[in-house]
Formats: C-alpha cells, structure tokens, sequence
C-alpha cells in the first residue's frame, strides 16, 4: 500500500481502512488530505484485492471539517493557488470539495463510514458520501454554515439524509445533531458504544465482503441511480452554486476569507477539543 503524509492505511482480509491522521486538527481537511484520500479511494477502488473500504479519523473525532486556518494549510495555499479572483475560488471549491466527494459517492466498492466524535460541516459531507455510516455513541452531526452567512456544505446531501423539515430546522438552527437522532432520521445505519466502534464496523465490512464484489457493484449503482432519476445529481449541482452565491455576501460580513481567519482564536481546535471534552 502507498504511505500518505495524512492518512493511514490497513488490510484486513478484503477490508481496506483509511484513516485521516491529522487528530490534533480534529482531522481538519486541508488540500493536501483531500487529494491524498481521492488517491487512496481510488487506489483501494482498483485493487482486486480490496472488497470494502471504511473510512475512519484518527483520535477523539471523525473531522472537524475544512482545514479554514491551520499554517500549514495557510501556507500551501499562497503557493498552490489555482487562478486569482472569484473565478480561481470557485475552481478551488469545486474540484477540491465538490468534485472530489461526488466521485467518493460513487465509487464502485461499498464504503462505510465508521464515525466517532465531531463529524460536523466538511466532516459530514464525506461522511455522508459513503454508503454506510456507523457512529458511536458520543458522534455529533452539524452543518453550522448558516450561522456564518453560508447555505450549507458544497456537498449537500442533507434533504436526502434526514428529509426536507429536519433539514430546514438544523440548517436554521445550526445545532448539532446526536448520534441517536441522526440514525432516527435516517443518516445514520446504527449507533454502537465508543469502544466496540472499530470492531463493530469491521464485522459489518468483512461480511459485505463476503458477497460477490460484482453483484454488490451492482447494487450500489441501482441505488445511487435511483436517486439520480429523482434528480439528486442535478439538486446536488443546484445546491453547489448556490452555496457560492453566499461567498460575496460572507465576505462583505467578514466571515469569508482573510478576514474571517484574522477573527478566528488561533487556538480553535484546542478550543473544540476541550468543549467536546
């Protein structure tokens, strides 16, 4: 297996387990981990020898979301801009968020998403592109974009996870959402304790194993164009450009951008470590 600067990886029998290692961000998506988590999917997605793919977070969280405000990342995107302006955003946005976790939902292998922690704003949205979600019971759902100007996530799948109502009052609300209500609304597949996570979601993965990989490629993709026939591709692409239609106005309210990074505490992931306890 290819060794990453931000994940890790590991073989169990036909389970492959990618594991976003950047825990003292709280797994915080910065480019560099989303391009190499495209790279490993698609590797995993390749290999005959792979059957299931779980997607994990090192530490106490799944992720935090986008990386917003690390140095690391402020200081690889000064020197991997893709173009200036609005246009050079919408680029940046597009294939590194949107493009990037269409491509993930899509994939021809089940994949599980194995769930502890915060799984909040960018966190969600990968979550949510798997076709399995197995959270423990401290998990912590939120998309909070409307508290700072935004619509929601680039990838918005939340209509078709949790319906239109609750999606409406969690948007409005911004409140996070338990791992026990997430799988009432239907986000979640089931809820385990902290510690039987990891070997509840790998014993959900080894027996999909065991079914025909080409039968469950199969039914994964009548599933997924199920609800490409119920126009969820082309709500998805609706969703994205309306999402960019609040950059402007997040940025005149300097919640957006450099200004926003400026007002931040530069001690946030501390901070959200210690409110989650």
């Amino acid at each position: 297996m290819k060794t990453y600067s931000t994940l890790l990886q590991s073989q169990t029998g036909a389970v492959r387990t990618i594991t976003t290692n950047r825990p003292d961000v709280l797994n915080a998506q910065s480019r560099v981990l989303l391009e190499e988590l495209d790279d490993a999917f698609l590797r995993a997605a390749d290999d005959p020898e792979v059957r299931v793919i779980i997607l994990a977070g090192a530490g106490k969280h799944f992720s935090a979301g986008h990386d917003l405000g690390s140095p690391q990342e402020m200081e690889d995107q000064k020197k991997t801009a893709l173009e200036p302006g609005f246009k050079g955003e919408y680029r940046r946005l597009w294939e590194r968020f949107f493009e990037n976790t269409m491509r993930w939902r899509d994939l021809p292998k089940p994949t599980i998403a194995q769930v502890q922690g915060y799984c909040i704003m960018g966190g969600m949205m990968i979550a949510s592109a798997c076709d399995i979600i197995i959270a423990s019971e401290d998990a912590q759902f939120a998309d909070r974009a409307v508290k700072w100007g935004g619509s929601h996530v680039q990838y918005f799948s939340m209509p078709w996870d949790f319906g239109p109502r609750r999606t409406k009052e969690y948007l409005f609300t911004g409140e996070f959402v338990s791992a026990a209500e997430a799988e009432k609304a239907g986000l979640v597949n089931r809820v385990v304790p902290r510690e039987k996570l990891e070997t509840e979601t790998m014993a959900l993965a080894q027996k999909i194993a065991e079914r025909d990989p080409y039968a469950l490629k199969l039914a994964k993709a009548s599933v997924n164009e199920t609800q490409d026939a119920q126009g969820w591709r082309q709500a998805m692409e609706g969703a994205f450009k309306n999402y960019m239609l609040t950059i402007p106005h997040r940025m005149e309210m300097g919640t957006y951008g450099p200004a926003a990074r400026e007002k931040a505490p530069k001690d946030r992931f501390a901070v959200l470590n210690k409110k989650a306890g």
